[in-house]
């Protein structure tokens, strides 16, 4: 039972878990489970160390309050991030896609039209030398004159 380390030290009485040390009345007491903070009748919160002597259940409140909230912050700004860099680099590289498959038509159109000019030019030097074959019969012999 907790009331045994009472009138002895905060430390004797924090090492059982389930203890509540009472600095003004130098008390240690059943935690009351049934409720989450120990009502101010029974010990001030400014007054009342559980867990760990140098620091007031007031304080403890309020730390882990802290932590809390900031954990959750931080989870809230992560994951809206995380949403936002996922969407920018869906159309970011939606965008880049788009690109390069302009690009990739640009040059597939530029290699037919540089074609079409070197077949236009072979076709000069062919007719040229009279080496055009007839288009009605392209498999005609050629014949030597």
């Amino acid at each position: 039972a907790c009331s045994a380390f009472s009138q002895k030290s905060c430390e004797e009485c924090l090492k059982n878990v389930s203890c509540l040390w009472c600095y003004t009345n130098k008390t240690c007491i059943d935690y009351p489970v049934r409720s989450i903070f120990p009502p101010s009748s029974l010990c001030s919160l400014s007054n009342a160390r559980w867990g760990v002597c140098w620091i007031n259940f007031e304080a403890l409140i309020i730390a882990m309050a802290v932590v809390a909230g900031l954990i959750l912050v931080s989870i809230t700004v992560c994951c809206c991030y995380c949403c936002y860099c996922r969407r920018r680099s869906r159309s970011r590289l939606d965008e880049e896609e788009e690109q390069l498959a302009r690009k990739r038509e640009e040059r597939r159109l530029q290699s037919l039209q540089r074609k079409h000019e070197r077949k236009l030019k072979h076709d000069e030097i062919r007719k040229k030398y009279g080496l055009l074959q007839d288009s009605d019969n392209p498999y005609s012999r050629f014949e030597n004159e």
